[in-house]
């Protein structure tokens, strides 16, 4: 099968969706299927990729908010390629110029609309929380899922990147075809990463004894992960039991989340780390991962530290949500301080032997990048064939 992204979001400087999608064109190589990029970029160029897959760089002008990232503004060039190509499937992401161009594409690919993010949860609702209530916010911008259903219209399929998503899209009555997870890249998590002098080093750090209570949380600092209220949480649980949280990430609320932290030498903060093995072994020697953000559209940090053996305290809405079960996570109501202390308090209250058998069996039971890839090709090729046989493309899913 060949595929075909074409995607604004694929960045030469790398990213999460880069990442997501050159892993994916290797797993597709592996298994006889061809997976082409068409991005923009400050110029024409074809990067041919050597252990499989294809990017097509179409020149664009940048974007004036973040010169890591391009905008189409050749939809003919775009579909001369599409045409050129003759791809099985055609994919697109972003709900802007490309959502049109490419829906209106005369083809013969199944073309798919695959939703990685929420723009009404992302942006409108916490935006103006506070002011008006999710729902309110919901009715307020019904002009944008109404927007969508009019470029939808001009796909075959609507799918989205797993079960929360899905659920808020149907929500507003918009059809998703299916929701199909993510997975992540199995060969650089496991429990058998836990290094308990590691983890002792770590608590030091946080000015803890060993038989403190380590968490560790991951991601950007940005308002829409709520570090802030998760450190509220934190300060607030470590009034009663020796809790301290390493939360690795950078991004603009960091200094403002360096005042909040203040004098309290159990709450640190530290850069990303990009090297995997490392990265790895810090995972899997926490004793749980606490997230924040109830806007994640999937679940990916928990899915790592799941597969890590790490238990989850997490919100109750979200991807992360999706991923929780009560063998080895505690959920809180979301935005709730208070909520997530007490969820804290549970966590450390449990038996740790119990706690780590669940994790460890959940551990492997998380879905690889692999699984996820094939999974999609299988999906998109019982689409092609129903929409051959004149039957509804809606293959179910999550």
């Amino acid at each position: 099968m060949r595929i075909v992204d074409v995607n604004e979001y694929y960045s030469p400087t790398g990213g999460g969706v880069r990442t997501y999608l050159d892993r994916k064109m290797r797993i597709l190589a592996e298994h006889g299927h061809e997976l082409i990029v068409i991005a923009p970029f400050h110029e024409d160029r074809v990067e041919d990729r050597p252990d499989g897959g294809r990017i097509h760089w179409v020149k664009s002008p940048p974007l004036i908010l973040d010169r890591n990232y391009w905008l189409f503004n050749d939809p003919g060039a775009v579909c001369r390629l599409l045409d050129r190509i003759d791809p099985d499937v055609v994919e697109n992401s972003s709900p802007w110029r490309p959502a049109w161009f490419v829906g209106d594409w005369q083809g013969r690919a199944l073309k798919v609309f695959f939703a990685h993010n929420d723009n009404i949860g992302a942006y409108a609702q916490r935006w103006l929380e506070g002011v008006a209530s999710a729902e309110r916010v919901e009715q307020m911008f019904g002009w944008y899922t109404r927007y969508m259903d009019r470029f939808l219209a001009r796909y075959d399929a609507f799918v989205t990147n797993g079960p929360a998503l899905a659920k808020r899209y149907r929500r507003r009555g918009t059809q998703v075809d299916a929701a199909m997870p993510l997975g992540i890249d199995r060969t650089h998590f496991s429990p058998d990463l836990r290094d308990e002098r590691l983890r002792a080093s770590m608590l030091a750090q946080l000015d803890l004894p060993p038989e403190g209570h380590l968490l560790i949380g991951l991601g950007r600092h940005h308002k829409e992960k709520r570090w802030s209220m998760v450190i509220d949480a934190v300060q607030a649980a470590g009034a009663e039991r020796p809790v301290g949280l390493m939360l690795l990430g950078q991004g603009p609320q960091s200094v403002a989340l360096e005042r909040q932290i203040g004098g309290n030498r159990h709450i640190r903060l530290f850069r990303p780390v990009y090297d995997r093995e490392r990265f790895s072994r810090i995972l899997a020697s926490a004793d749980a991962l606490i997230h924040g953000s109830d806007q994640e559209p999937f679940g990916l940090v928990a899915c790592e530290a799941l597969a890590s053996g790490l238990p989850l305290i997490v919100p109750d809405e979200g991807g992360c949500a999706e991923v929780a079960e009560p063998a080895f996570a505690e959920t809180y109501a979301a935005r709730d301080a208070r909520a997530c202390a007490d969820a804290i308090g549970r966590m450390f209250s449990r038996d740790p032997v119990t706690l780590r058998a669940a994790t460890r069996a959940a551990a492997a039971a998380v879905l690889s990048d692999r699984d996820h890839a094939l999974a999609l090709v299988d999906l998109y090729a019982d689409m092609i064939a129903r929409r051959a046989a004149g039957q509804p493309l809606g293959a179910g899913g999550t």
